[in-house]
């Protein structure tokens, strides 16, 4: 019986690591994204946050978040540095390569911003102009391709590329329409507008995603079933008019 008893205290200590894995969740969000994710007084907030503590919720299970750089956080997803990324990512075929994405979060658009002297929007109309994009992103991508003729600025992160066009290093900056939106309504951000009409273009997807490691369909399907629930109980609505005057789902 001793015997017995000792095998099963061992086997219960080796299985407890794997049972708080089960109930807890890593979550990685960039943190220079606001008002999706940023840092404020040393934590992690914004819409992106809020999502995912709600989702979290819904699971019942515990999470913890870290701030990780966008160039590296798919990197780091298939490294098991965490179990999802919550950080306004969009869907490119690329990415679906490596990861599972869930359904959408969120829809925008993307746009040009600058000076009002600036009204078309066109490859054409924008040869030789200064253009940002935060590097890594699916605008920065579009630059590359349809914007060859212009000078093409990349930012580390987009707080960066804000800073580029509010010191005049670029004459444009492209990026989320709703992200944008909230740049415009601070100070710094008050002297730019809308360039033209919002991008269309199928290299520029209009969806957000929740992502996890490539062949974690089983974790992927639950935060599915959760988004659901917090758009169906109205705590998607409380979180997104907490941070928009509008609809964004």
């Amino acid at each position: 019986m001793v015997k017995l008893a000792f095998a099963l205290l061992i086997s219960y200590a080796v299985l407890m690591p794997a049972i708080s894995r089960a109930e807890s969740l890593r979550i990685a969000t960039e943190g220079a994204y606001p008002p999706f994710n940023f840092v404020k007084n040393g934590e992690l907030e914004g819409f992106d946050v809020d999502i995912a503590k709600a989702l979290c919720a819904k699971i019942s299970v515990e999470c913890t978040f870290q701030a990780v750089k966008w160039e590296q956080i798919i990197d780091g997803l298939e490294s098991d540095q965490y179990d999802l990324v919550v950080a306004s990512m969009a869907y490119t075929k690329e990415r679906a390569a490596r990861v599972e994405f869930s359904a959408p979060y969120y829809r925008s658009h993307s746009v040009l911003i600058g000076d009002e002297e600036y009204q078309d929007s066109s490859p054409a109309a924008l040869a030789g102009v200064r253009i940002a994009a935060e590097t890594g992103t699916i605008q920065a991508d579009y630059l590359k391709q349809a914007y060859g003729k212009s000078a093409i600025v990349l930012a580390e992160d987009q707080p960066a590329a804000h800073r580029l066009l509010i010191e005049k290093k670029v004459d444009l900056l492209i990026g989320d329409a709703i992200e944008l939106l909230s740049f415009m309504e601070t100070p710094e951000g008050a002297a730019f507008s809308y360039v033209g009409d919002p991008i269309s273009s199928e290299f520029l997807q209009s969806s957000a995603h929740i992502a996890a490691k490539k062949g974690n369909a089983a974790l992927i399907s639950r935060i599915n079933t959760a988004l659901k629930d917090i758009k169906l109980d109205g705590t998607y609505d409380k979180i997104n008019d907490a941070y928009f005057p509008f609809s964004i789902y």
